[in-house]
């Protein structure tokens, strides 16, 4: 029987009420239910589930956090159980600092780090402090949605730059500033990016930022899937290369759990500071106990381990992804096969995949179609396929699944959709 559970397609569009979306503000016209409809399904049961980029629960550290916690509410209390300040708790940005020092060589001054609610309050914190409506942003093409319409809350205008098997093309950004178009930043996810899973270069880094520091452009970095590499192989942050022109935001909802909630943001002292003057007027603070608990675990040195086993899992369900699709998925689509991250990103030429969800889901197989991950010119015919959740026999047999369901859909299309490149 077909789950009750729902679904990212029919989770799109808000419900109408009677008569109050006249009164939303202006710039919420077009919203749409995507990030709304991939978390409705974070605990669907029934589902071969590749929509959300969740991590597996198995990998929860349950045992140390129960440690933690009991230790926390016996010995620190007024400290884990009160408001923080809104840059964070003291002892949580040195610990944090430590970390990024360990893993990336370089350590945010006094001043060039604080605590975040996970990513998406540091693009809101960004957008907030940084665009004036008319701003121009530039974005990889495609890009992270809940980035999209984080920005887009602010209007600025947003530009895509297109992608390669390299990653962002750099080239392209340059054209676009010999235009005349000058961003005042640009949003970019250099490791296994979300929804491509694809990762930039070395010589493109270094690129990015050449051009960027001339044109006084702010990097966004966004290392969300840094850590989660599957194989032994790192190339150095942008952050670490250029702190001058580079802001990294970063969280630990991959890698530690997301239930906590918890990023930070490390950059230029005096966008730093303006972010925390921004969180007050939003969150105010981060919350303690996520906090305290973030920095036991690295003080404890659990990380390392804990990196490991989620690397070598990620890696297992990666590699069943890319065979399944090789197996199952009919000519002419196409796909990435990542090193790294959560995501495979898929096109089925002359397919709406948002019809395609609809049809998937039918047969009980869950995934996002790839038009709300473009900033400006939306194409159809790709979707996002987050393998980090599923099971290994799930991934076979929801690919399978998908396989036919893609065949049915290719044979109904009419002739001059099914041709389109």
């Amino acid at each position: 029987m077909p789950s009750t559970d729902p679904d990212p397609a029919s989770a799109l569009a808000p419900n109408v009420s009677s008569g109050w979306g006249t009164r939303l503000a202006k710039r919420t016209a077009g919203s749409d239910g995507f990030l709304t409809g991939i978390l409705a399904l974070a605990n669907a049961h029934g589902v071969i589930n590749f929509s959300g980029g969740f991590p597996a629960p198995e990998l929860f550290p349950t045992e140390t956090l129960g440690a933690i916690v009991d230790d926390l509410l016996s010995t620190d209390a007024a400290v884990a159980l009160q408001y923080a300040p809104s840059d964070g708790i003291a002892s949580t940005r040195e610990a944090i600092a430590d970390y990024l020092q360990s893993a990336e060589g370089q350590r945010p001054a006094t001043g060039e780090l604080m605590i975040t609610s996970g990513g998406i309050d540091a693009v809101t914190l960004i957008a907030k402090s940084m665009l004036d409506p008319g701003d121009v942003v530039a974005v990889e093409e495609p890009t992270y949605l809940g980035a999209v319409s984080g920005f887009l809350s602010f209007e600025p205008v947003l530009h895509g730059v297109p992608m390669d098997e390299h990653g962002l093309d750099v080239d392209a950004l340059a054209a676009l500033i010999e235009r005349g178009i000058v961003p005042k930043m640009l949003y970019t996810i250099p490791e296994y990016q979300n929804p491509s899973g694809l990762t930039l270069n070395a010589v493109r880094r270094t690129a990015l930022v050449e051009l960027c520091r001339a044109h006084r452009i702010l990097i966004i970095e966004d290392v969300a899937y840094r850590e989660l590499g599957f194989y032994d192989e790192k190339l150095p942050s942008l952050w670490s290369s250029a702190p001058d022109v580079v802001l990294q935001i970063g969280t630990f909802s991959k890698t530690f759990f997301p239930g906590v909630r918890l990023g930070w943001a490390a950059g230029p002292a005096e966008i730093v500071a303006q972010l925390v003057v921004a969180k007050q007027n939003s969150d105010q603070c981060s919350g303690a106990l996520g906090q305290r608990l973030v920095e036991q675990f690295l003080r404890g040195g659990h990380l390392p381990a804990q990196l490991e086993r989620e690397r070598a899992l990620y890696r297992g369900r990666g590699e069943a992804m890319a065979a399944a699709l090789e197996r199952h998925l009919p000519r002419p689509a196409t796909w990435t096969v990542p090193r790294g991250g959560f995501f495979s990103w898929v096109r089925v030429p002359g397919v709406d995949t948002v019809d395609l969800a609809v049809a998937a889901r039918a047969v009980d197989v869950a995934f996002v179609p790839g038009s709300p991950f473009f900033a400006r010119s939306a194409q159809h015919d790709y979707l996002r396929l987050s393998f980090s959740r599923a099971q290994l026999p799930e991934i076979d047999e929801g690919i399978a699944r998908l396989g036919r369901a893609i065949d049915h859909a290719r044979r109904s299309a009419p002739a001059s959709q099914e041709t389109t490149a």
